[in-house]
């Protein structure tokens, strides 16, 4: 993580280093963006200042935030007491900060909040501006709040919240006040997603629901599992659109070896881009080609609707699902160096959300998922344990 030069308050705000910001630079944990500095901000930061916050601080990133916690950097990992965390939850955790605003990409934020015993809430898609956010997924990422408790997590969220004229995926205004607290009293677990080491700390969190008097059923929500390679297939293909602007001319990292306009190009992104990154822009061209776009990617459009229409069922008879947030409760930055694909794997847990749309609080190490417009409600649940 790098700091700006500034006196700390207690209403410190970090946000990661995919929010832009005109004071800091913001590089996405990117080689190909190092020192970029924008010359306008994100309409978060903007809504953060005007209320009185102070934005002190970038937290360090996986390259586009597609990583499993950063390990992808081209900063280098962060990690604490031996094991791999994110900047943005360690600077919550150690107080430097009262939040931390980041841009959810692909699990790396819920995961960094629930491994270091954080609240993480993000919000239904479209009810927080991504304005001024470098796009990566643009259809499921979604601008959220890491804090250290639900009433710090719901304070920023509100304050950030809100209608956009700027962003054309902005819901309208009515859309963005969810205030009512609607009191949850069933909860589904689903069968499906109960495997790894996370699965203990969800049985947990239903020992605790059940002392609240709140009903917890398992269900089977085998539907569930077909939103990792659904979701898994359309960050592949929506982040080889999005990075395709970084060709070296414009801005970006430039290489200084070469003769023509494609070795400009070519080695400019071979050099600047990570593996992980190289890999999702190759998979995602792939899946865009003429000869795999109906056969994979607009099958996993289809399949999109299948996990809404899933997910819709569940709400009409649950206010919320308990899943795990990842396979096991600790990494070391080894590990996830050592297997470049773990975030595709890991995805499991988060694609669900993601890929709906709908809001999820992570609060214990465990997720609830509820419909679209719930936050109160989950974070009210999340304070209330």
């Amino acid at each position: 993580m790098y700091i700006a030069e500034t006196e700390k308050s207690v209403k410190n705000i970090v946000v990661d280093d995919m929010i832009l910001t005109t004071d800091m630079a913001t590089s996405a944990g990117s080689r190909m963006l190092d020192g970029y500095i924008s010359l306008f901000e994100a309409e978060a930061v903007t809504k953060l200042t005007e209320a009185g916050y102070k934005v002190y601080a970038k937290a360090n990133t996986g390259e586009f935030n597609l990583d499993l916690m950063g390990e992808t950097s081209f900063y280098g990992p962060v990690e604490a007491d031996g094991v791999l965390t994110t900047a943005a939850a360690q600077a919550v955790k150690s107080g430097d900060a009262m939040a931390a605003v980041t841009l959810e990409v692909n699990g790396s934020s819920a995961r960094g909040a629930a491994l270091a015993g954080l609240t993480f809430v993000k919000p239904t898609y479209g009810t927080v501006s991504r304005f001024g956010t470098i796009p990566a997924v643009c259809s499921g990422e979604t601008v959220c709040v890491t804090a250290a408790d639900a009433a710090t997590a719901k304070e920023v969220l509100w304050t950030i919240k809100g209608h956009s004229d700027k962003d054309g995926t902005s819901l309208p205004q009515e859309k963005c006040v969810f205030d009512e607290v609607k009191e949850i009293k069933k909860v589904a677990v689903a069968k499906s997603l109960m495997v790894g080491e996370g699965a203990a700390k969800v049985e947990e969190m239903k020992a605790k629901l059940s002392a609240q008097g709140i009903e917890v059923v398992e269900i089977d929500g085998e539907e569930l599992l077909l939103a990792k390679s659904a979701w898994n297939i359309l960050m592949s293909a929506e982040l080889c659109n999005n990075v395709s602007k970084y060709d070296g001319v414009k801005y970006g990292y430039r290489t200084p070896n070469y003769e023509t306009i494609d070795q400009l190009y070519t080695n400019s992104r071979t050099e600047a881009f990570g593996y992980l990154t190289k890999s999702v822009v190759l998979f995602g061209s792939e899946t865009l080609s003429e000869d795999n776009y109906f056969k994979v990617y607009d099958k996993a459009q289809r399949i999109r609707r299948v996990i809404c229409e899933a997910l819709a069922k569940v709400f009409g008879e649950f206010d919320a699902i308990l899943a795990p947030v990842s396979s096991k409760l600790s990494y070391t930055a080894e590990e996830a160096i050592a297997n470049p694909y773990i975030a595709y794997e890991e995805s499991l847990y988060i694609a669900p959300a993601m890929i709906s749309g709908v809001p999820a609080v992570v609060t214990d190490g465990v997720q609830l998922v509820g419909p679209a417009f719930s936050e109160s409600s989950l974070l009210a649940l999340a304070e209330k344990l």
